[in-house]
C-alpha cells in the first residue's frame, strides 16, 4: 500500500485533527509540519529535514529517539501479557518491578507508588490524596491547596486548576473548589527591583502570607514544580526552596513536587527534590518516566501519607484503566535500567549539564536576549527589547513565536513561552551537539533580529552589532 503524499496528509490532518494547544483556524490555514521519523536527538520531517530537537519531544525523550532495547522491551511483553488490570487484587511483573525501581531510586522516605497514564492524571491522583490524608487524620476541613501563578500540573481539570495558567482558567472555569495561588518566583520578570535571594524569600513570605489568610488549620498542601518547565523554564533562586521548606514545616502542611519534568535526570539528580534538598510529601512523575516512548505516570508517596492511607484508610476510591499498564510499564522499567547503565544523570550532572551552562550564558551577549538561564539540561532565554531593564518588546509582535519558527527553518526544536525561548534536550545529548544546538539558536536569534528591523523594529543600540 502506497503511503499517502505529505499534501495529503496535511489535508487530512487539517480535515479531521484537532491539535492540542494550538489555534484551530489558524493551524488550519497554516498547515502542520509533518514529523516522519527520528534518531538519536534528532527528527525527520516530511519534507527532507534533519532538526535537532531541543525539547526532547514535550521534556520527555530522555534517551533520545531510536532505542531498540525500548522497542524490543514493549514487544516482549505485548507477546506475554499486552494488557491486565491492578484492580480486583492483581497484579503482573512489570508493575511489581518498576514500583520497586521507582521506590529505590527516590527519597529515602519515599516507598510507594500509585501509577497513572499521565501527568495530568498523576496530578488529579495527587489532590484525591492530600483531601483523603487530612480527612483520615481527622482533619477534613483541611481542603486548599496552594499553587503558584503560572505553574503548570496537566490540562484535566484538576491538574488545570491545580496549575497557576490564567488562559486555561478562563477557557476550563469554574476550576476545582478549594486551590489558590501565590506569586511565581520569576526573578528576570517579577523582581529585578531586588537581588535574586531577597526576591526568594519574598516569594516564599507569599506562601506563609496565603497561609494564614486561609487558616493553617484549612491548608492542605502545596503544589509546586522544582523548576518551573511550561511556565518558562522558571529556576528560583537559590533562596527560595530553604525558605519555602521552613513555612510548610512551621504550619505542617503537605508539600507536592510536581516531578513531570524535572524528574529523572533534568537537573542533574534523579529528581528535582534531590538537587534542592527537599523533602516531598508526594511526588507525581511521568515523561521521562518512560523516555516518552509509551505514556505512563506515576505519584511517588511519601511514608507518612501511604502509612495512613493504608494503615487507616480502606478502600480508596481512585483509579485508571491503565494504572501500571503492562506493556507500557516494561518500557519504563526497561528505560530505568538503561539510564543507570549508561550513568545518564552523572553525565548531565558531570558534564552536559555543566558544559551547557557555559555556552548557554555566551547568548547573553546577543542583542535580543536579556537573560540566559540554566540548570542541567533545562534552559531559556530571555527576548527583550531593553537589557537593563528587561522590558519586552510589544506583544503584537509575537517575538518568541516568530523565533520558534525560524528555529524551525534553520534546523532546530525550541519552544517559546511568550517571549521565553526554552530548550530541554534529551540527556543523551552529547558535548559537541550542545555546540550545535547553541550554534543554531544563535542563528536563529540573529535571523529573528534581522526580520525585526526589516519591520522598522529598532533594536538597543547600546548592544554589540550582529556579526
Amino acid at each position: 500500500m502506497t503511503p499517502p503524499s505529505t499534501a495529503r496528509l496535511k489535508q487530512l490532518d487539517r480535515d479531521h485533527h484537532l491539535h492540542p494547544f494550538t489555534d484551530f483556524k489558524a493551524l488550519g490555514e497554516e498547515g502542520s509540519r509533518i514529523i516522519t521519523s527520528a534518531d538519536g536527538i534528532y527528527i525527520h520531517d516530511a519534507d527532507g529535514n534533519r532538526i535537532l530537537d531541543a525539547m526532547a519531544g514535550l521534556w520527555c525523550v530522555n534517551l533520545g529517539y531510536g532505542r531498540q532495547e525500548l522497542v524490543d522491551a514493549a514487544t516482549e511483553q505485548l507477546q506475554q501479557l499486552p494488557y491486565y488490570n491492578n484492580f480486583f487484587k492483581t497484579t503482573h511483573p512489570p508493575a511489581v518491578e518498576l514500583a520497586e525501581t521507582l521506590c529505590r531510586l527516590a527519597p529515602a522516605h519515599m516507598n510507594r507508588v500509585f501509577f497513572t497514564g499521565s501527568g495530568s492524571e498523576a496530578n488529579d491522583t495527587v489532590l484525591r490524596m492530600v483531601r483523603r490524608y487530612w480527612a483520615l487524620k481527622g482533619k477534613p476541613e483541611k481542603q486548599w491547596v496552594i499553587g503558584r501563578e503560572n505553574g503548570y500540573h496537566g490540562s484535566t481539570v484538576a491538574g488545570m486548576s491545580l496549575g497557576g495558567m490564567a488562559p486555561m482558567h478562563e477557557q476550563g472555569g469554574p476550576c476545582v473548589p478549594g486551590i489558590t495561588h501565590i506569586r511565581q518566583p520569576w526573578w528576570f520578570s517579577e523582581g529585578r527591583d531586588m537581588s535574586p535571594d531577597e526576591f526568594g524569600r519574598v516569594c516564599a513570605q507569599a506562601l506563609d502570607e496565603r497561609i494564614q489568610e486561609l487558616g493553617a488549620d484549612k491548608v492542605a498542601a502545596f503544589i509546586a514544580e522544582p523548576v518551573q518547565g511550561a511556565g518558562g523554564a522558571i529556576i528560583p533562586p537559590d533562596s527560595y526552596w530553604p525558605a519555602i521548606k521552613e513555612v510548610l514545616a512551621k504550619y505542617d502542611i503537605l508539600l507536592v513536587a510536581d516531578e513531570v519534568i524535572c524528574g529523572f535526570g533534568r537537573l542533574g539528580e534523579w529528581f528535582g527534590s534531590v538537587h534542592y534538598g527537599i523533602e516531598p510529601d508526594l511526588m507525581p512523575v511521568a515523561k521521562g518516566l518512560s523516555s516518552g516512548y509509551l505514556p505512563i505516570g506515576g505519584v511517588l508517596v511519601g511514608d507518612r501519607v501511604a502509612n495512613t492511607l493504608i494503615d487507616e484508610g480502606g478502600e480508596f476510591y481512585h483509579g485508571f484503566t491503565y494504572s501500571g499498564h503492562p506493556t507500557c510499564a516494561a518500557v519504563a522499567l526497561k528505560n530505568l535500567q538503561l539510564m543507570e547503565q549508561e550513568g545518564v544523570v552523572e553525565h548531565v550532572r558531570d558534564v552536559a549539564g555543566p558544559y551547557l551552562a557555559k555556552r548557554w550564558k555566551e547568548l547573553e551577549q546577543h542583542p535580543l536576549i536579556g537573560e540566559a538561564r540554566s540548570l542541567g539540561l533545562i534552559g531559556a532565554l530571555e527576548i527583550a527589547a531593553d537589557k537593563t531593564t528587561g522590558q519586552r518588546f510589544d506583544k503584537s509582535l509575537a517575538v518568541g513565536n516568530l523565533c520558534r519558527d525560524i528555529c524551525f527553518e534553520t534546523g532546530l526544536v525550541m519552544r517559546s513561552v511568550g517571549d521565553t525561548m526554552v530548550i530541554s534536550p534529551p540527556l543523551v545529548i552529547s558535548v559537541e551537539q550542545i555546540d550545535e544546538l547553541v550554534d543554531l539558536a544563535r542563528a536563529a536569534l540573529d535571523e529573528t533580529a534581522r526580520r525585526l528591523e526589516a519591520r522598522g523594529v529598532t533594536l538597543d543600540p547600546s548592544m554589540e552589532t550582529l556579526a
